[in-house]
């Protein structure tokens, strides 16, 4: 039995090879994400090892306000030099140094543009001396306060070179002039640790740019003396300094760092791994499809077999040991184009990072078992319904011209009611909010029922719909046999169109999720912003584009302008949880420039120590006009602040508002974004060009009229959708497959039809034609699928997210209109090999053909 197995598997290679690439493409997202993950793991684990290489030990004052990688960058707060002298004096330390190191320098380049960073930080640090790591490759250490020395990555980045005079963005003080006086790089002849740029001052300028206060160092560099353990010493130190201190040796600092940047790339896995369940989805309506098919025409001699005496489990056998085999060789190609594609996507990680030294190419455990797992059940799971239907064919069909009838479609219509009513049951719960602390699971699940319903559905109505998109091509004779060809077989079309279906419902659903957002978020900011210009600029990093304080002084008195405001943002523990905080320069903004109303108290003046908060945070905070709340922010120690004013909830303004005087104490002292509202007569073109000249300082950031500063940040939203889009197109690519093995399984299975049709005179070009019309009708029936499915998904999503501010519903028309007609040309394309391969069958062999 398993040689007759093997020798009927052989000889259908062909057939088996388009099923099999389906487990291929999905296998390899699979692969390739651990494969990702591995390599970047290790990478950052090398990076951080280098990074804290001369570091026994590190002392740090306890942050404020603990932050995630996800969260943006971790401020450490200053301490007075006087601790330096404390770590000194603790027996074992053999030095340890002062030493300033924040994020947030950033050099504008050759081109008059800040040199951008992806990822890693941008350091402002004071140079502390040569050493085993860092060492000087040009020119010499920075002696005055005008003059800095840089790291050749940054050098090269932004094409400058040593004895030029440069600008630099910090955030605490506006763009200041620099002299190069060095250029370092670091052991093993590298331009940089892990792509992050850095710009070193003098102690006393690094105090002042990156901390904000002299004779301040927020670490100390600890080296143990000889015959003292890193351990001991640790614990030494921490005695001495206090419980206001984090002591860590350099080996914890390392695993840390790289354990954040390690739980951010998980998430990118999580993604990679979403999208291989999509593919393989897709991948199995395809495998299903194909093994259905060929078991179909193999009923004659599986019939035979049984005749001669193998019973029902050597039939079922038989047909998972072929899916086993496909499964295997899939999972062996699917693993080596895995391996592939993790190279490459690690390769443009490391050069959109800033040139990462990646570590060598890993292959972990996980990606192998994943690979051979996930491509042998899929395979096998998608072949055991037709190796069931194997099994149940009597011997009695081998003495029978036999056909294949198709069963009623009673049992899989109420089976497809039932999925679909569990998946409606579970979006409901999801997108209403109650499935606790499921709720994406929930999602997630009552979309994969929602699918798997539809394509159970899709047998009932294909004929009726299918029949309806053939007589556009009926026509002809070919176009009338096409029609008739692609309704015959209502359970082959359906999954056949339902691979397909499962793409473009994706696509689409997403299309008609993000369109919303970006309408609603467009509608909403012109119904609320009432200021004429608008600064801002993309963040390209963790940190936002900032700008100098002084532009807001400076703008106000320009004639024309009758207000501007200058909105700053930071991360805080208000009343014990962690929230995003906002303030305002201008007391009236919030009315004025953003058209909210009180529904408690004062909101138009906020004096030191007291805070407004939306109605949405009173409630559920239990906040009230007189309440108070402990504040802490990134600097400073808590202050206790008064609620004096209640505001309409916003999805434009945060959901808590503190005066000006806070932003000393934020993060990033520096306004975020202007506003700037022109009195009654005044003329945008007259004063845009003299608030563009105040910021001739602040290139990262630009003023723009309201309706392109909209335009700007809706159009984040179409990156995000064309890179979903793009890695949705593996899910069609597969679906397409799909379509070519159908057609080419069906030429195969109507050998004798197609040859009597040629003989009572249906010409090559003719048979080419009704193939192909097969293939439209089958195309354009799955895409219409997944418009109609899409779109509903997509509603129901938008009607959830209504209290969240997505009050659109945008239906892409156009895009949905070319999903159809793509669809048309998917088909044609599809129909080309099977096609061909009908008109050459010889005539009279077809005719004989058993």
């Amino acid at each position: 039995m398993i040689r007759a197995t093997l020798k009927s598997l052989l000889a259908r290679k062909l057939r088996l090879i388009l099923s099999g690439l389906a487990v291929v493409l999905g296998v390899m997202f699979v692969s390739g994400a651990f494969v990702l993950t591995d390599t970047l793991g290790r990478t950052f684990d090398s990076i951080f090892a280098d990074a804290y290489e001369g570091i026994d030990v590190n002392v740090a004052a306890k942050p404020k306000i603990a932050m995630s990688e996800m969260e943006g960058e971790q401020t450490a707060p200053p301490f007075a030099a006087t601790t330096v002298d404390t770590v000194k004096a603790v027996p074992g330390v053999a030095e340890a140094t002062g030493v300033v190191a924040a994020d947030g320098a950033r050099l504008i380049g050759s081109n008059g543009k800040a040199v951008a960073s992806f990822g890693p930080p941008q350091l402002g640090e004071n140079w502390t001396g040569e050493s085993d790591v860092v060492r000087l490759r040009e020119g010499r250490e920075p002696r005055a306060d005008d003059e800095i020395v840089i790291n050749k990555g940054l050098a090269t980045a932004g094409k400058v070179k040593l004895g030029e005079r440069v600008g630099v963005l910090t955030p605490l003080e506006p763009k200041r002039e620099f002299t190069i006086v060095g250029i370092f790089g670091y052991s093993g002849n590298r331009d940089s640790i892990g792509g992050a740029n850095e710009i070193m001052f003098t102690t006393p300028m690094a105090q002042r740019l990156m901390l904000g206060e002299p004779g301040t160092f927020n670490s100390v560099s600890v080296k143990a003396a000889g015959g003292v353990s890193d351990e001991s010493l640790r614990d030494a130190v921490a005695s001495a300094v206090g419980d206001g201190f984090v002591v860590k040796t350099g080996e914890q600092l390392s695993t840390e760092a790289a354990e954040g940047f390690k739980e951010a790339l998980s998430f990118f896995n999580r993604i990679l791994l979403g999208f291989a369940a999509v593919a393989l989805l897709v991948g199995t309506f395809l495998i299903l499809n194909t093994f259905s098919i060929i078991v179909a025409q193999r009923t004659r001699e599986l019939a035979l077999m049984r005749a001669i005496g193998a019973n029902r489990r050597q039939m079922i056998g038989s047909v998972v040991l072929e899916a086993v085999a496909v499964g295997l060789i899939a999972s062996v190609l699917g693993l080596a184009a895995g391996i592939g594609i993790g190279a490459l996507l690690a390769w443009a990680f490391g050069n959109l990072a800033g040139g990462l030294t990646l570590a060598g190419l890993g292959v972990p455990a996980s990606a192998v078992i994943g690979a051979f797992a996930v491509g042998l059940v899929i395979t096998v799971v998608a072949a055991l319904l037709p190796a069931l239907r194997a099994s149940r064919i009597p011997p009695i069909a081998a003495m029978q011209d036999v056909a294949t009838p198709d069963r009623p479609l009673t049992r899989i219509t109420l089976a497809g009611g039932l999925v679909t009513a569990v998946g409606a049951a579970l979006l409901v719960l999801g997108l209403g909010g109650n499935a606790g602390g499921n709720t994406l699971v929930t999602i997630l699940g009552g979309v994969l029922f929602a699918f798997i319903g539809v394509a159970l559905l899709t047998p009932l109505i294909s004929r009726p719909v299918v029949s309806l998109l053939g007589a556009i091509f009926a026509w002809s004779v070919p176009g009338k046999l096409g029609r008739l060809n692609s309704g015959r077989n209502p359970r082959r079309t359906a999954i056949t169109a339902a691979a397909l279906m499962v793409g473009i419902a994706l696509v689409t659903g997403v299309t008609v999720i993000l369109d919303s957002a970006k309408s609603s978020i467009s509608g909403l900011a012109q119904d609320t912003i009432k200021a004429e210009l608008v600064i801002a600029g993309v963040q390209s990093g963790p940190r936002p584009p900032t700008f100098d304080p002084a532009v807001l002084q400076k703008a106000a008195a320009i004639p024309g302008v009758q207000l501007v405001d200058g909105e700053y943002g930071d991360l805080a523990v208000v009343g014990g949880e962690r929230t995003w905080v906002g303030a305002s320069s201008e007391d009236a903004a919030l009315r004025q420039v953003f058209g909210v109303r009180p529904t408690a108290g004062d909101i138009d003046r906020l004096a030191p120590g007291q805070m407004l908060v939306s109605s949405d945070t009173a409630e559920a905070r239990n906040l009230s006009v007189g309440s108070t709340v402990p504040v802490q922010l990134a600097r400073g120690e808590p202050t206790t602040y008064t609620v004096t004013g209640i505001y309409e909830s916003s999805q434009i303004t945060g959901g808590v508002l503190l005066p000006a005087e806070a932003v000393r104490d934020f993060a990033i002292p520096q306004p975020i974004q202007g506003f700037i509202q022109l009195a009654p007569g005044a003329r945008v073109a007259d004063v845009q060009p003299q608030v563009e000249a105040l910021l001739a300082d602040s290139p990262e950031v630009s003023v723009a009229d309201r309706d392109a500063f909209i335009e700007q940040q809706a159009s984040q939203v179409d990156g995000l959708l064309t890179m979903i889009q793009i890695l949705l197109a593996l899910a069609i690519v597969i679906a397409v497959l799909g379509i070519v093995n159908t057609l080419a399984l069906s030429v195969l299975e109507r050998t004798r039809e197609l040859g009597l049709l040629r003989a009572i005179g249906l010409r090559r070009a003719q048979t080419m034609r009704m193939i192909t019309v097969e293939a439209v009708v089958i195309s354009v029936f799955g895409a219409l699928l997944g418009v109609v499915v899409g779109a509903g998904l997509g509603a129901a999503v938008v009607e959830a997210l209504k209290d969240e501010g997505i009050t659109d519903l945008i239906l892409p028309w156009s895009q949905m209109g070319v999903f159809l007609g793509l669809a048309a040309i998917v088909g044609v394309v599809a129909a080309v090999l099977p096609a061909i391969r009908a008109a050459r069958i010889n005539v009279l062999g077809a005719i004989a053909h058993d």
